[in-house]
């Protein structure tokens, strides 16, 4: 026989061998596959509750039951060139194999013959998600083994790319991070969607030896790691000399960044609501979200420590909320920054007005040019006043409205009558709360004696720009529309939005953009200030989440710069509000007679008074006030106000003058320090009132 047919016969033997093997461990594979229980999918189904914007942006996402955070992921939502790298790196024959790669078993095997012990596994993706479906900690061939099985079963049960999604999911990347998307947010504080080539090399190189690897602990291991991902990527094409030179000089992570944390009171309300469902989508538009969250916070800087502010942005066609800010600083205590301040019930002050005029235009009691008498008048024991304590004399309802005045919104509100005017607000679904004292409610309630949230009083002016239609608040973006109830018709809202798109502006803003009204509850405990275009309605409040005293917190001033300035982010809608055929544009003269003037057949008890009851209107008794928020230059003052009486008018603490008489109702008192006082104010006929505060 010769030496070339003694080798063919070689050959024959030793690929007959081969078959035999390769038959004989198909056998013994699917004789193990046979014994092994079926597979546990819990692993891959246990991920972080995420809830995201309008878009699929994050917002927020939860640790789970166990303390990780594990991200939902697909292959979409990778960089394509990291997966092409995880490939080159990891598994070149992924796309082809079954589940395990034969080379790369001979390979490992090999190996193991060489070296006596297990060099490299030779595993698979396939196999890796495999292990990361039933951990184990030894690493045998009994294991290998297991995998194997497992890999083929996966690839049996599941598309290419479904098992490429196992493995982003569940790979582990040091601590308490899993998944491509986990470890990308807290290394590089961003979606893996688009990711540096050293970024992805260093997430590539990461679950191989995940706790020893940690960029935010060993550096080095890590540099190391991310080098020879690097240098197989330059081998494989994948990148070029110079990309991969640029890539080595990247630094490395030192530290972990914090996960998303927008709207945060929200993410918290959706997820208390369905605590089974893992994936909230929520109407909320992150960009703005984050801009409005900034917005507070830099505002909050002028503002004492204690005062937070909370800002809703909702789309008037649909009802749907696109920002929510409860408020400033979500981890602050001194501001109770867990409490979502938009839902909290407050006094609106004059926020409340443009729904007093919507109704009375809406029932032909009067007219935006109506005349309206501003001066003295007693309703029974209820004196109101102005704001500044002085008087317009005759106005339109346009002007009294655009100046706030308060005694014109009484007395259409006495026409109207208070009880009727809080029927109709319950009507198109807004709570509100009376104060305890029960019975009746009074003419004080068109200026802010009763509570509402921000919620419900930005949906009211939701309705105004909406023609009358009150609609719900939605904040899932995948909840249907309910039906929106009527306020007011159509003529009457766009009266009120025509009449607050002439309200005079805060300093520096350009005026007759929004139509937008200011409010300032009793004591200066809320500052309101809500405006609308033809898209878009915004709401804030500014105050103390204790409902403590602020000194100087009034909605003009402090309220309404952050609404204009929110509108700048979010951005105006610069269309007219269209005006309903049927509305009448006419001067006062022009006016059918019956609405020139109030008419007179409504019942009034207005009575001219000759001199009203001193009060003192601020600082209200038994308040607390903190000075930190009215100091001025160095400076801390105490504004005192006082209503009714007599001019001149003078300021005592503690049974001492404190100031020289003056004519003014309105005063400013520089306290020597802090502590309990009594402040007392007479005036020009000899009446006196006094209260006790506290000052801090």
């Amino acid at each position: 026989m010769t030496a070339r047919r003694q080798g063919f016969r070689t050959l024959k033997i030793a690929a007959a061998s081969c078959a035999l093997f390769v038959l004989a461990t198909a056998a013994a594979l699917l004789h193990y596959a046979a014994t092994l229980p079926p597979l546990d999918l819990a692993a891959a189904t246990d991920r972080s509750t995420v809830v995201l914007d309008r878009e699929g942006k994050l917002l927020r996402p939860f640790l789970t039951a166990d303390g990780r955070w594990k991200l939902p992921v697909g292959v979409d939502d990778v960089d394509p060139r990291y997966l092409a790298m995880l490939k080159a790196f990891e598994d070149k024959r992924f796309d082809s194999h079954p589940g395990i790669d034969p080379l790369g078993l001979f390979r490992a095997a090999g190996q193991i013959l060489l070296n006596g012990r297990i060099v490299s596994g030779g595993s698979t993706l396939t196999m890796q998600v495999a292990r990361l479906l039933e951990p184990r900690e030894e690493r045998s061939l009994a294991a290998k083994l297991r995998q194997a099985v497992r890999a083929v079963e996966l690839e049996r049960r599941f598309t290419k790319p479904q098992i490429l999604g196992l493995y982003l999911t569940l790979a582990p990347f040091g601590g308490n991070l899993e998944g491509v998307r986990a470890a990308s947010f807290a290394y590089f504080g961003k979606e893996p969607k688009r990711l540096s080539t050293a970024e992805a090399a260093l997430l590539v190189a990461l679950p191989q030896s995940p706790e020893t690897r940690r960029p935010d602990r060993f550096g080095e291991s890590a540099r190391k790691a991310r080098e020879r991902v690097l240098a197989r990527v330059e081998q494989a094409g994948l990148a070029t000399a110079f990309e991969v030179a640029a890539a080595r000089d990247e630094p490395l992570p030192s530290a972990r960044k914090p996960f998303p944390n927008l709207a945060p009171h929200v993410a918290e309300q959706v997820v208390a609501e369905a605590p089974a469902t893992r994936r909230h989508r929520l109407s909320l538009d992150a960009r703005l979200q984050a801009g409005l969250e900034s917005l507070a916070r830099e505002r909050s800087l002028g503002l004492a420590p204690q005062v937070s502010i909370a800002i809703l942005a909702v789309d008037n066609e649909t009802g749907e909320v696109r920002a929510s800010v409860g408020g400033v600083d979500y981890f602050a205590a001194e501001r109770a920054g867990s409490l979502d301040l938009t839902r909290a019930l407050r006094s609106p002050g004059s926020a409340l007005k443009p729904f007093i005029y919507a109704l009375a235009f809406d029932n032909g009691i009067a007219h935006p040019e109506t005349m309206l008498e501003d001066r003295p008048a007693r309703y029974g024991i209820y004196v109101p006043e102005n704001f500044d304590m002085t008087f317009q004399g005759m106005v339109s309802a346009r002007k009294a409205l655009q100046l706030s005045l308060n005694v014109p919104a009484v007395e259409l509100l006495s026409a109207l009558g208070p009880q009727r005017f809080l029927s109709r607000l319950r009507d198109a679904g807004v709570a509100i709360a009376m104060p305890r004292e029960g019975g009746a409610p009074g003419l004080a309630v068109g200026l802010g004696g009763l509570g509402i949230t921000l919620q419900d009083l930005t949906r009211l002016y939701v309705g105004l720009a909406r023609g009358g239609e009150v609609p719900e608040l939605r904040l899932r973006a995948d909840a249907g529309a309910s039906p929106a109830p009527r306020l007011v018709e159509p003529v009457a809202a766009w009266y009120v939005a025509d009449t607050l798109l002439g309200a005079p502006p805060p300093l520096n803003a350009m005026p007759g953009r929004i139509a937008y009204k200011t409010g300032t509850s009793y004591g200066y405990r809320d500052a309101w200030a809500v405006g609308f275009d033809r898209k878009h309605t915004i709401g804030v409040w500014v105050g103390r989440a204790d409902n403590g005293a602020v000194p100087g917190l009034v909605g003009r001033t402090v309220a309404a710069p952050i609404l204009f300035d929110a509108f700048a982010r979010l951005g105006l809608d610069p269309r007219a509000f269209p005006q309903p055929p049927d509305a009448m544009v006419a001067t006062s003269a022009h006016l059918p007679p019956p609405l020139r003037h109030l008419r007179q057949d409504v019942p009034k008890t207005v009575s001219a008074m000759a001199t009203p009851t001193l009060k003192l209107a601020f600082p209200p008794e038994g308040a607390t006030i903190d000075l930190a928020a009215s100091a001025a230059e160095g400076q801390v003052q105490l504004n005192l106000k006082v209503a009714g009486g007599v001019a001149p008018y003078t300021w005592l603490v503690d049974g001492a003058p404190v100031l020289a008489p003056t004519r003014r109702r309105e005063a400013a008192w520089q306290p020597p320090g802090k502590g309990f006082m009594r402040i007392s104010v007479i005036d020009g006929s000899g009446a006196s009132e006094s209260v006790s505060v506290r000052l801090q």
